[in-house]
């Protein structure tokens, strides 16, 4: 039931709706905007009463609320910056060799299943069978950020927690069984500033930096292997140092580390083991600070939210769906450590986010909205 040129119209337009990362996070005006003036009229059209919360997500609920058969669908207004993508918001059709595409920034990311979920959402909010069930939708206001605020804010406007979820990811249609979690360490390492023509009187904390990274290289982190994703990883992402002026000895320099977490771990052990390596002698100091956070999350395949998805897809005419576990972080994990079952699944290929040449296929973002749509119909 769902109409090729009106998902792809409907795609075209989130994608010329500029919402990008920016230093202002969730605050930032075009990603605000792009929830307020572009998505919330769309659900008003669809019938739905929707309201914001103090991060500025959408919230939007159907049905019945104390109903037994709930379902929430979190999807993201929030894409990768512009980057090296020239005309990113075009929302232009594009030939590939393997059919027409859309092309555009956060397409197949966060737009791609933004869109599939709207159509497929109008569809079933026109059958008229939802008095016996509760659906929530939530345009949340993150998508790049890396942390749970956004999630926290919007579940905590709801008066019960549905017992399943989808998390609007491009997966390339597959269904995640589980992904890592994360958590930013921030390792300080601090020094003394003095003129570059006598660096005996300062204290190089570029070469404290150095030294620590050489004993994180060397850190025993826990051995566990999981069958579906692997052993944890540490890994520096960002350097930066001060003071910023020229021809001076830097006092400062901050290491952000990404340490991968898996299910069940303890995300304050890691830092513990993060802290007690990354400590120095005199004359430095070493001031090591937890940063954003997000858990991990795992669910059982033989579960009540992967029967529901195969039977939509059944219902669909769709081939059952493939499953994967992701090395990457969203939502999922909170979703699940409230109660609430959760995967993430969507149309949109990984490989293609934060690309400078982004696009979706049409014909899996078709398969997307109609898998969405027998999945709904299936559970509701």
């Amino acid at each position: 039931m769902i109409d090729e040129r009106r998902l792809v119209a409907l795609a075209q337009t989130l994608v010329r709706f500029p919402s990008p990362q920016t230093g202002r996070m969730e605050a930032e005006p075009q990603v605000q905007a792009l929830i307020g003036e572009c998505v919330a009229p769309l659900l008003g059209e669809m019938g739905l009463a929707t309201r914001r919360d103090a991060m500025g997500n959408l919230i939007a609920e159907a049905g019945s609320p104390g109903a037994d058969r709930a379902l929430l669908l979190m999807m993201y207004a929030m894409t990768h910056p512009q980057s090296r993508m020239s005309d990113p918001w075009g929302g232009t059709l594009i030939d590939t060799p393997e059919g027409p595409a859309l092309r555009g920034r956060g397409v197949s990311e966060q737009k791609a299943p933004l869109a599939a979920a709207l159509i497929a959402l109008q569809s079933v909010l026109g059958s008229g069978r939802l008095s016996a069930s509760h659906l929530v939708f939530v345009l949340s206001s993150a998508g790049e950020t890396g942390r749970h605020d956004a999630a926290i804010a919007a579940l905590s406007t709801l008066s019960r927690i549905p017992a399943m979820g989808i998390v609007g990811l491009g997966t390339n249609n597959r269904v995640s069984l589980g992904n890592k979690g994360r958590v930013d360490v921030d390792v300080i390492v601090r020094g003394k500033a003095t003129h570059s023509s006598t660096p005996w009187d300062g204290i190089d904390a570029i070469e404290g930096a150095r030294l620590v990274l050489g004993k994180l290289k060397e850190i025993k982190l826990p051995d566990r292997e999981h069958p579906g994703l692997g052993r944890v990883t540490l890994t520096p992402t960002r350097l930066s140092s001060g003071p910023n002026a020229t021809h001076t000895v830097q006092d400062s320099v901050v290491i952000t580390l990404d340490r991968r977490l898996l299910p069940g771990e303890d995300p304050e052990a890691a830092l513990a083991q993060i802290a007690e390596c990354a400590q120095l002698p005199a004359p430095w100091q070493v001031e090591t600070r937890k940063g954003p956070f997000m858990y991990p999350c795992e669910i059982a395949a033989d579960g009540a939210l992967l029967a529901a998805i195969r039977t939509g897809h059944a219902r669909a005419g769709l081939p059952l769906p493939a499953t994967f576990y992701s090395h990457g972080s969203l939502d999922a994990g909170y979703l699940v450590k409230q109660g609430c079952e959760t995967v993430m699944w969507g149309p949109g290929r990984m490989e293609q986010f934060h690309s400078d040449e982004e696009f979706v296929l049409v014909s899996e973002l078709v398969q997307g909205a109609v898998a969405y749509e027998g999945f709904l119909e299936a559970t509701l």
